[in-house]
This record gives structure tokens, C-alpha cells and sequence, in this order.
């Protein structure tokens, strides 16, 4: 998904989810500052039976990974703490198969280390 045709991609992942799509994309500026576009994709029937997809950008930048991941991981444990029934977090723990056909890497992605939550900003 280009966003601009100044930015490399360099990793890529989508994620299915019924009429939804989520992509991942891992880019780098031409100063090679890299971030995260997270896209969700919805598949629209229109009334005259075309279809359309409606689509949602977030920017994430790299100083702001470690604090993104936090909130996320905070929103989902109050989710699955505060308001599912111990039989719906059963079923969120269920193993899930993914296709591998999602998961699409440049070459560059094989020679940079993977993303850790644990690791300080200034790694990067």
C-alpha cells in the first residue's frame, strides 16, 4: 500500500478479519527514519452492487512504538479481565492458522532485527 512514492517499504503484513483487512506496513523515509502505517481496510457493498473499500490510516512513529504497544496491551487486558466472560477469553486463546501469504518481507526486513517492546527508544 503506497502511501507516498518517496517511502520504501520494507516489511509488510496483512491480517484478514471477515470484511475487514489490517495492514502493517513497515517504512523508511529517504533519511531512513522508519515508522508504522496501520491500515484497516472494510469492504463495502454500494447500493447498485459495486463494492468499494473504505480505508483508515494511523502513522506510528518509531519514538512512539514502546508507548503504543503499552496502551494497546493495557486496553486489551482490561477487555479480557473487566469484560469477557471466561468462556469468550477461551475462545481469544484458541490457537488461530494464519496463512503465510499475509506475511510479505523486503529485503531489507531479513537484515534488520525484528521490533522489541523491551528494547529502549534509542536502539533504534
Amino acid at each position: 500500500m503506497d502511501d507516498r512514492p518517496d517511502q520504501e517499504e520494507i516489511y509488510s503484513q496483512r491480517i484478514k478479519a471477515g470484511k475487514r483487512t489490517y495492514f502493517f506496513d513497515v517504512k523508511a523515509t529517504r533519511g531512513q527514519d522508519y515508522y508504522l502505517t496501520i491500515t484497516e481496510s472494510k469492504r463495502r457493498q454500494n447500493n447498485d452492487d459495486s463494492v468499494s473499500y473504505e480505508k483508515h490510516k494511523i502513522f506510528l512513529y518509531k519514538e512512539d512504538f514502546l508507548k503504543f504497544v503499552d496502551a494497546l496491551q493495557d486496553a486489551v487486558d482490561y477487555v479480557r479481565e473487566e469484560l469477557l466472560t471466561p468462556e469468550e477469553v477461551a475462545e481469544l486463546d484458541r490457537p488461530r492458522e494464519y496463512d503465510e501469504r499475509d506475511r510479505r518481507e523486503g529485503p531489507v526486513a531479513a537484515q534488520r532485527p525484528a521490533f522489541d517492546a523491551n528494547r529502549s527508544d534509542d536502539s533504534y
